[in-house]
């Protein structure tokens, strides 16, 4: 956990998905509405709200920062690494636990999204959770010892499982029901009990429907529709066939050329770990049993799938992480020597916190809008009017947004003397070049900042 939160208030938020959750979450807390959320004023249909409460929740401790807006990705991280460890044990003892754990916690793309303001955390957690629990529904099958299983243990891991896939949904759509794919897999490699049966299917997607419309009904009602046609029709369907943002391919021979991308990508996504996975798959290759069946199904499914989608991005396999973890612990000291896995978590520590302390510090002021921010907030007001000309980035509304509770609005430059001469406080955010040629017709009174 304290890995997770190392240096997350020192760095501006990045990208665009950053600022657009944390601000997403301020709106909706601002609004008292915890059912829509909205970005600049704007409805934001892009995700389910569970990070959006989660953030909330941090900012009512932590208060409205960089920080708060991170720290629920951390605390996901931090349960995923617990339940792995508490899954680990029950397969292999205390040492598999362990090294499940952080193998996990010290790979590259968990270092990644365990910092940042982003919903895939949540979603990793969720989908563990529902892997665990489908495992335990299939433990007799998979090798567990029948005496150590009973009617009560499969109550108990059959509402963790559909609590897992309803939550699971809320945090991000549809990806958190993969696990449902996993758990019919293994009818292809053991004699399991009729999944029918030991699943309750139909009165366990009912209870799983049941969590996500306590939300999705009154999101549907209040929104007529748009959030289910966006969220669902623009963000998962049209995500899975076309490209996204620019993320992927268009034309269909780069497509198929791009269908390796995640089995090559893990490799980077999965440091220093990844080292030792091609010596894991020719282990596995000569020897497995049903539980890395199981774990192999789990992780191959989300490979695939993420492959199929036309939309690329290289943490969208973060889901089998877990899985891969679980299952390189299995086997760590079958294909690595004890050094090498000591050092491996030794040196993936240390650059975490090299990163956090000393490379974060140097790349903070590269960010303009957390600088313009930081030059110009002693002289902003809460009732300012704001705009921007072409910098439309929602870094922007998270920084100012924290001083000015009105909503940035984009100008021509055209616009630009009309805006600033109306009476009231205001600001723009201009380019360097329509600064320099409205710089004749800047008041004495006005003041100036420039950030690069």
């Amino acid at each position: 956990m304290l890995l997770h939160v190392a240096g997350t208030w020192i760095i501006p938020l990045v990208d665009r998905d950053e600022p657009r959750f944390a601000e997403a979450s301020r709106e909706m807390r601002e609004r008292s509405d915890y059912v829509i959320p909205y970005f600049n004023d704007k409805y934001r249909f892009d995700k389910p709200p569970f990070i959006y409460w989660t953030q909330i929740a941090s900012y009512s401790v932590f208060g409205e920062n960089e920080f708060s807006a991170r720290f629920p990705s951390a605390v996901a991280a931090a349960l995923t690494a617990a339940l792995l460890y508490a899954w680990g044990r029950r397969l292999g003892g205390e040492r598999t636990g362990w090294w499940a754990a952080i193998i996990f916690t010290l790979c590259l793309q968990v270092f990644i999204h365990a910092k940042a303001a982003v919903a895939d955390m949540w979603l990793v957690f969720f989908v563990t959770a529902a892997h665990w629990a489908g495992y335990e529904l299939l433990a007799d099958s998979l090798g567990r010892d029948r005496a150590s299983v009973n009617e009560r243990h499969f109550k108990y891991w059959r509402v963790a499982f559909y609590v897992a896939l309803g939550l699971g949904f809320l945090a991000k759509g549809p990806l958190a029901w993969l696990p449902l794919l996993t758990v019919i897999s293994t009818k292809l490699f053991v004699r399991a009990n009729s999944l029918t049966r030991r699943f309750w299917f139909v009165s366990g997607m009912l209870g799983a429907l049941v969590i996500v419309s306590t939300w999705g009904i009154p999101a549907l009602i209040f929104t007529n529709g748009e959030f289910f046609k966006v969220g669902i029709g623009r963000h998962v369907v049209d995500r899975s066939f076309n490209v996204m943002e620019g993320h992927g391919a268009n034309s269909w021979n780069t497509y198929l050329a791009a269908m390796p991308f995640y089995f090559v990508a893990v490799f980077f996504s999965f440091f220093p770990w990844s080292i030792k996975l091609p010596g894991l798959t020719k282990h596995l290759w000569r020897k497995r049993d049903a539980t890395d069946n199981y774990l192999v199904s789990g992780i191959l499914i989300v490979f695939i799938i993420m492959s199929l989608v036309k939309t690329k991005l290289p943490h969208y396999t973060l889901p089998a992480f877990p899985l891969l973890a679980l299952l390189l612990a299995r086997h760590l000291f079958v294909v690595a020597s004890e050094r090498f896995a000591r050092r491996a978590a030794i040196g993936a520590g240390a650059a975490a916190l090299a990163a956090a302390f000393i490379a974060f510090p140097l790349v903070a002021p590269t960010f303009p809008s957390a600088q313009l921010y930081k030059l110009s907030r002693n002289d902003l007001l809460p009732e300012m009017d704001f705009a921007n000309i072409d910098y439309a980035e929602p870094s922007v509304v998270w920084y100012f947004r924290s001083r000015c509770h009105g909503f940035f609005r984009g100008l021509n430059p055209d616009q630009l003397e009309r805006f600033m001469n109306v009476p009231g406080p205001r600001f723009a955010i201009v380019p360097t070049s329509v600064a320099d040629a409205f710089s004749a017709r800047i008041h004495a009174d006005w003041k100036t900042y420039r950030a690069r």
